[in-house]
């Protein structure tokens, strides 16, 4: 053998050593190995070389190709025709076996297959594709098996002639210049690999694991289907559309299924979406298993269930659910299995909602899948196995198990299964796209364009790298739909929503409720147009999540240990409101504002103040009414007895000025009255304080004359010659000067002024009368209340002065009660909240003058007008 021809195969076998972990090592030898045999040996310069001719010898027994035929240049395919392949036991005793499929007959995917077959079939009759030029075919059956799928990948690249002559070399014999296949992503994974290493392309109309785009991993790999980046979000968008925060997960354990429940895991944390459970399994698993994923979901608190699975995968869970009373679940389906009709039949899943390949139509594909005669059939072991399968009879004798032999009255057209299903064409289209992408790029490599007509070359030696080349830059129109790889191999992606809605007959049906759309802005790829119907046949959307939503006024409290979506929720405290749905929290009303009693909104506070509306406002001023009224009635009966002895001997002068000011002191409590503004502020205070010193002022004027008449009795004694009526004034109007003065500092520098008081009340806004300075109002008190206690202190010596009627100790009486009740109205005044605060003033203001005009003019009046008698000047001066 020669040198060059050992390193070829060498390389050959070193560039595959990676694989033997999917395939085991005696089968990658079964698939790979090749003899190299020498013909007629050269001699140049006296060295023997390698031969000019070399014989290769495929070793082993490779498998048939379900179908295949010939053509300029072979196209490859990988289709899913049996769901089992017999176990290979490998003893490394004796040759391997080749492997077979078993088990049930997947008509869908001998849909899959006779597509490859009429799209090439479609292609060598048209004048525009690739004219002049055959398309072969090599199709082989993966038994949805990693294993056998690898194994067909080497039998594409080594081609199928057990001997062969090559030139120099024995490496890419027979091999295809592009392949389609429709299975999954485990299985396109592993092909993949393989036919990467000879820079083959591979065109999937089925693989959607996001992990194929990775051009380091898989360089020539493509595909018509899109992404399961573009299906999780889909999907995760779905869930969020119907407001469901808390569902369950199951998936295939596959690269489809594991790949996809991951990207939508990532997709559902964005949109705020929480997975009670997340459970993963294989149709191959022990049934323990299955039981035991199926108990989880009905004990689930969760309503909806994602699963991203393979239809095979489904089949297995479902059959367990339906053992026992299923429970009512929102099923939410991955592309895999959402449009599978097979799966319609568990009536548990009515309402399902899942995302699915664009259903479309291609012209002439039904009646090409129905052109079966009994030759066709009887030429092919599939299809006779599919006919058998279909009408339940035999058409050979060594197949007849207790099966009726098939008469010819067999009706292909009247037969209800998923080969003859073409109303909603979808990963049909996506194996018709795949076809057609692939003759486009040999059409780019061979063919070109010269004075209006289109030349194919077909003797070119076209490389599988040229063909893998100008995929990437195919871009057509077919039936409608425009066929284009981007960088990564993926086209763009959009899906179809559809809802399982059972007929007027019961039976299940897909209708399509909506679209996602990937090329469309952010926030407007996801659109449902039509009305849904959903699990146990409700019209309305069903509702699952950990917790209720949180209404307006509450916020969210999470629960400890539990995800995000399981939480309390927490009325918003006074002032602070949440004015949306599971708010996270409660925001403060602004300073003048104070929330409702829902907590969903902020309204003005009320302003409140003493107004004259009030009940209380109203007791207040009539009693301020009342004492100036009695007061005016007083002065008015003193004024007319004025010569007699009684008004006579109490200072009238002095009297009517008392009368006076008691009057305005009455009166200014009005001012405090009625909502604050700058003049009233002002006014109530400084007319308060001016007010009650003149009050005082004629109370102590009074009790210094009454001190002083009895001390100018003494012999000798001319002390009243400086307590005149004019000393009288003089001393009235200085003491009433000098609180002028106060206030008049006090308005000057800082005067009161109205505001409004946030601080005292959360809920309310009290408008009051700051004071401005606090010790311009305090020195307005203080004053006052020292002229007070000099005035008790004088009528106390007075008090036993000896005459029958005592004013002095009237006085006493009066400044005791005003002493008094200024004495407690400072603590009342500081801890009276709001308005009350306005009340205590005025009522120490009535208190205290009322106590005056009582104690010093009630006695008096009543003498003057119920006993008469007594008002003599015997009387006056009667010591008793």
């Amino acid at each position: 053998m020669g040198t060059r021809a050992v390193f070829i195969g060498l390389r050959l076998t070193l560039g595959l050593f990676e694989l033997t972990s999917l395939v085991g090592l005696p089968g990658l030898v079964h698939g790979l190995k090749i003899q190299f045999e020498s013909a007629e040996p050269l001699k140049t310069s006296g060295v023997t070389t390698e031969t000019s001719s070399v014989k290769c010898t495929l070793q082993g027994n490779s498998g048939l190709p379900a179908f295949s035929t010939y053509g300029d240049f072979v196209i490859g395919g990988v289709s899913s025709i049996h769901y089992q392949r017999y176990a290979v036991i490998y003893n490394y005793t004796t040759e391997p076996e080749s492997t077979r499929c078993k088990g049930s007959f997947n008509a869908r995917g001998l849909r899959f297959t006779r597509t490859i077959i009429f799209a090439i079939e479609e292609i060598n009759n048209s004048t525009e594709l690739l004219p002049g030029i055959t398309l072969g075919y090599r199709i082989f059956d993966s038994c949805v098996s990693v294993p056998v799928s690898a194994h067909v990948a080497f039998q594409l690249s080594n081609g199928e002639d057990p001997l062969f002559y090559k030139g120099m070399n024995c490496s890419q014999s027979g091999v295809v210049m592009a392949a389609v296949e429709d299975s999954g992503s485990s299985t396109s994974i592993s092909i993949s690999r393989i036919l990467g290493s000879f820079n083959i392309p591979l065109v999937s109309s089925f693989a959607t694991c996001a992990c194929l785009s990775n051009k380091q991993q898989f360089p020539t790999f493509f595909r018509t289907i899109p992404s399961d980046h573009y299906q999780a979000d889909a999907l995760a968008k779905l869930v969020k559309h119907f407001g469901w925060t808390w569902i369950g997960a199951v998936h295939s354990d596959s690269d489809y299924g594991n790949n996809g429940i991951a990207s939508f895991l990532e997709a559902a944390l964005r949109e705020g979406v929480c997975v009670e459970y997340t459970e993963s399994f294989f149709r191959t698993d022990p049934r323990r298993k299955i039981q035991r994923i199926a108990d989880v979901i009905r004990r689930s608190t969760a309503k909806v269930v994602v699963a991203f699975t393979a239809v095979g995968d489904m089949r297995v869970l479902l059959e367990e659910l339906a053992l026992d009373p299923p429970p009512p679940r929102q099923w939410i389906a991955s592309e895999a299995w959402a449009t599978d009709s097979e799966l319609m039949r568990f009536s548990f899943c009515a309402g399902a909602i899942g995302v699915a390949i664009q259903q479309s139509f291609i012209p002439g594909l039904r009646d090409f899948l129905l052109d079966l005669s009994p030759s066709k059939v009887a030429a092919s072991s599939v299809l006779t196995e599919f006919w058998e399968d279909a009408f339940n009879c035999s058409l050979t004798a060594a197949n007849n198990l207790n099966k009726r032999d098939c008469d010819g009255t067999e009706d292909i057209k009247k037969l209800k299964s998923p080969y003859t299903e073409t109303s909603q064409l979808r990963v049909t289209n996506m194996m018709y796209k795949a076809v057609y992408a692939i003759a486009h790029a040999i059409h780019n490599a061979v063919c070109q364009e010269k004075n209006a007509t289109i030349q194919c070359n077909k003797h070119i030696k076209l490389e599988p790298k040229q063909v893998f080349k100008e995929l990437k830059d195919v871009n057509f129109s077919i039936n409608g739909y425009n066929v284009s790889f981007d960088a990564n191999g993926d086209p763009v992606a959009f899906y179809e929503l559809v809802n399982w809605q059972r007929g007027d007959s019961g039976i299940i049906e897909l209708v399509t409720v909506g679209y996602y759309d990937a090329s469309l802005p952010t926030g407007q790829e996801f659109h449902i147009n039509r009305n849904l119907t959903w699990m146990d046949g409700e019209t309305q959307v069903p509702v699952s999540v950990c917790s209720e939503s949180c209404p307006p006024g509450t916020r969210k409290v999470l629960q400890k240990g539990k995800p995000s979506c399981c939480y309390d929720c927490i009325p918003c405290p006074e002032g602070e409101i949440s004015n949306m749905t599971d708010s996270p929290d409660c925001f403060s009303c602004p300073k003048e504002f104070w929330s409702n009693p829902k907590k969903n909104a902020c309204f003005p506070k009320p302003v409140e103040f003493l107004s004259f509306e009030e009940i209380l406002s109203i007791i207040l001023a009539a009693f301020s009414v009342s004492g100036a009224f009695l007061a005016i009635i007083i002065a008015v009966v003193f004024f007319n007895y004025r010569t007699t002895p009684i008004v006579r001997a109490n200072n009238p002068e002095l009297s009517f000025l008392l009368l006076f000011s008691l009057t305005l002191c009455f009166l200014c409590s009005l001012t405090f009255i009625g909502a604050p503004s700058d003049w009233s502020c002002m006014l109530r205070h400084t007319a308060f304080g001016i007010t009650f010193v003149l009050c005082i002022s004629c109370v102590l004027g009074k009790t210094i004359v009454v001190l002083m008449a009895f001390k100018a009795t003494l012999p000798g004694n001319n002390v009243m010659k400086w307590f005149g009526p004019q000393q009288q004034r003089m001393t009235v109007l200085a003491l009433t000067f000098f609180q002028v003065l106060i206030c008049t500092v006090w308005l000057v520098l800082s005067p009161p002024f109205p505001m409004k008081n946030l601080t005292t009340y959360q809920e309310k806004i009290i408008l009051e009368c700051a004071l401005g300075s606090a010790v311009g109002f305090w020195a307005v008190l203080g004053y006052i209340g020292l002229l007070a206690v000099l005035c008790f202190v004088l009528a106390v010596l007075a008090r036993k002065l000896p005459d029958n009627f005592n004013e002095a100790k009237m006085i006493t009486f009066s400044m005791l009660i005003f002493c008094a009740v200024w004495i407690t109205f400072i603590p009342a005044y500081v801890s009276s909240p709001g308005k009350f605060t306005v009340a205590v003033e005025i009522f120490a203001i009535l208190s205290s003058s009322f106590g005056l005009i009582l104690c010093i003019f009630a006695p008096k009046c009543f003498i003057i007008l119920c006993q008469p008698e007594k008002n003599t000047k015997k009387y006056v001066m009667n010591k008793n």
